[in-house]
């Protein structure tokens, strides 16, 4: 079979470089990648490079093999079109239709996805002409993937780093397997949650759980691909943040309702994919607890923490909003994930069995999807981004 047709576009500013990476990997797994990249970018990395790297000719310009009409061809054979890192000029560009070398007219004659990764510094990123560029290629149908936070060119740091090209390559691995031009998540707001909560003993010790957090970045980087605005609230994952996703680093239950919270005032959706503590420490020590010789230890007296999923089903922050919760269960999995439901008042429960060696930590998952309407999807065993799939076609089923 042919192999998917990538065309990476790359403007001229620094993070150039990175985009060798995002190449490699797209090249290694399985793709055909032919590399446009603009008069600007040569600068920063040369054509040999991007040649020796795609094993494909390198041009800049509609004039180069006149013949074989590049300037509409590349476009039209693309399964994917990805322009990392797009700059703001790029992206102004492109939201204007302007075509004045390859890769414009090959983002003009492109019926394919397309996704945008921008870097640039902060101040161009938040000025008011960039972001209604960017509103327009969104309300398209492009993805366009918001940009880190981090260090910049020279000291400065901010929103508008190039995304790892590890985490681009994985919301264009994405883009490719849905093969929809028009994400079905653009201009929506969607919150998750995921990891797990822990609860502070003393300055060492914690009450905690199995939680990995893999579910719940599965869940943010899909939505970001399909189009969505994703903030993420972590609790304690250690994974890097997902491309295109805004990242809320939390570690307590209480820290994580407050971050619900104010993320869900104005979201869409709300996925509470976080394991979250029952019940905390009543009292926290100051120093570490010792073991005394001969003697027991003292009880732990718990307290309940705040029931999130519930708090946010019942007062919901805006009219149509969907919420999401999970039941992670040992026992009777779907008795206890319906009456969980029917508790909670949530539109969808994804309930799924547990255990030391089930779900926590794996990158596999199984599960069934019930709806506050009586419905049952069942997830069969495999990845946890089909999971994450089917359950943002639910929840894009609802919003629409």
């Amino acid at each position: 079979m042919d192999k998917p047709r990538v065309v990476l576009g790359v403007s001229g500013g620094i993070a150039a470089y990175k985009a060798c990476e995002l190449l490699r990997r797209l090249t290694e797994s399985g793709h055909d990648v032919r590399v446009v990249p603009t008069d600007s970018a040569l600068h920063f990395v040369g054509a040999a490079t991007w040649s020796a790297l795609s094993g494909n000719p390198v041009s800049t310009e509609v004039w180069d093999s006149v013949h074989e009409v590049p300037h509409v061809r590349i476009g039209q054979h693309a399964d994917l079109v990805v322009v990392a890192p797009a700059t703001a000029d790029m992206l102004a560009k492109a939201a204007h239709g302007l075509a004045d070398d390859l890769l414009t007219n090959t983002l003009l004659t492109a019926r394919c996805p397309v996704v945008f990764a921008p870097a640039m510094h902060t101040e161009m990123w938040e000025h008011p002409a960039t972001q209604e560029n960017v509103a327009t290629l969104r309300r398209r149908g492009a993805v366009v993937i918001e940009p880190a936070v981090g260090r910049l060119t020279g000291v400065d740091t901010g929103k508008g780093r190039l995304p790892d090209p590890a985490e681009i390559f994985e919301v264009c691995r994405r883009v490719l397997a849905r093969g929809v031009t028009e994400p079905d998540l653009t201009g929506r707001h969607v919150v998750v949650s995921a990891g797990g909560t822990r609860e502070p003993l003393d300055p060492v010790r914690f009450l905690g759980n199995r939680s990995s957090g893999k579910q719940g970045y599965a869940l943010a980087r899909t939505a970001a691909a399909r189009g969505a605005r994703v903030t993420l609230i972590a609790a304690n994952t250690g994974m890097p943040d997902p491309a295109g996703v805004d990242v809320v680093q939390v570690g307590t239950a209480v820290q994580l309702r407050e971050a619900v919270l104010k993320a869900a005032a104005d979201a869409d959706a709300v996925v509470m994919a976080a394991a979250v503590a029952d019940f905390r420490p009543a009292a926290y020590a100051a120093g570490k607890i010792k073991k005394k010789d001969g003697q027991d230890p003292e009880p732990i007296v718990l307290v309940r923490n705040p029931d999130i999923l519930a708090e946010i089903s019942a007062d919901r922050a805006r009219p149509g909003q969907v919420v999401v919760g999970f039941a992670a269960e040992t026992d009777d999995v779907l008795a206890n994930g319906r009456a969980k439901l029917a508790r909670k008042g949530c539109d969808l429960l994804v309930v799924n069995e547990v255990g030391e060696r089930k779900t926590f930590g794996s990158e596999e998952n199984e599960a069934v999807v019930l709806g506050a309407d009586g419905s049952e999807t069942p997830v069969p065993y495999g990845p946890k981004e089909a999971l994450a799939e089917t359950v943002w076609d639910l929840v894009a089923g609802r919003l629409s």
